[in-house]
């Protein structure tokens, strides 16, 4: 039986496992059974057959400027468009609010469950693991407690050696507690963590500055770009210090689903909103 939300919240209070968290979070209707959780762009949905498998654990991974916060911003955004429930667990307290905000996600609809601020990652082991192990309590809380569209566990400012001292079990235990719901659970992190779960790993990587408000490209046969296929997203990102990059995101497939590993192409730039 999903938790309610009072209940919920007093949990990641007690245990000491938020900060922050945000109060207004309306109820939700009971949906139809869907299978996946479109990001609203066709042509990235495509390549991931429609979007996030939902009742699985998918992952986008990528380096710092690789693309991997704005794109966790757009699928955020298209959720709550959606009239859904959204939960991020910020392992690290990364996440930029304003820049959520000005990507159109409804923070009406957002749980922000923030993490600890560490100042140096790379030197504070100990710290780093702690963070990630309630980061990982508060995730399976939000995951037990259901109504979510999408709950996002994210890592991506661990420093590696932390992730890599994570049990392989972990992962799998996730999956098995997202399997069966309209929950689609993401992790976004470095590198790939949860290869084998049932959902889909997107990797990230830059290719250089780009234009454009966002675009997306296919990828063609042997891996060339086709740019006939670019397509607007229209997301405006203000107060950057950047003119933009170009990201190539590979579509990684676990076993278990049909289809074969493809690549896009996103592009995204700077735009002064004042």
């Amino acid at each position: 039986m999903p938790l309610a939300r009072a209940d919920l919240e007093s949990l990641l209070r007690t245990r000491r496992l938020d900060r922050t968290l945000t109060t207004a979070l309306p109820g939700v209707d009971p949906r139809d059974e869907t299978a996946v959780a479109p990001s609203a762009h066709a042509g990235l949905d495509a390549h991931l057959g429609g979007g996030l498998p939902r009742g699985q654990l998918s992952e986008v991974v990528g380096a710092r400027s690789s693309g991997r916060t704005s794109l966790l911003l757009q699928l955020a955004a298209a959720a709550t468009r959606r009239g859904e429930l959204v939960a991020v667990v910020d392992a690290l307290d990364a996440l930029d609010v304003e820049s959520a905000a000005a990507g159109d996600v409804d923070l009406t609809r957002l749980l922000w469950v923030r993490g600890h601020v560490v100042t140096n990652p790379g030197l504070c082991g100990d710290l780093n693991q702690r963070a990630l192990e309630q980061a990982i309590r508060a995730f399976t809380l939000v995951l037990q407690a259901g109504n979510f569209g999408l709950v996002v566990l994210d890592v991506a400012e661990a420093p590696l050696p932390a992730l890599r001292r994570l049990p392989f079990t972990t992962w799998l235990r996730l999956q098995r507690m997202v399997e069966g719901t309209q929950t689609a659970a993401l992790l976004v992190g470095p590198q790939p963590m949860a290869r084998s779960s049932a959902g889909l790993t997107l990797q990230l990587g830059a290719r250089g500055l780009g234009v454009g408000d966002w675009g997306l490209e296919r990828s063609g046969n042997g891996g060339s770009r086709n740019n006939g296929s670019m397509e607007r997203l229209g997301i405006r990102f203000g107060h950057s210090l950047f003119d933009g990059l170009n990201v190539e995101a590979r579509v990684v497939r676990a076993r278990a689903r049909e289809r074969e590993a493809g690549s896009v192409t996103l592009s995204t730039c700077a735009i002064d909103c004042a």
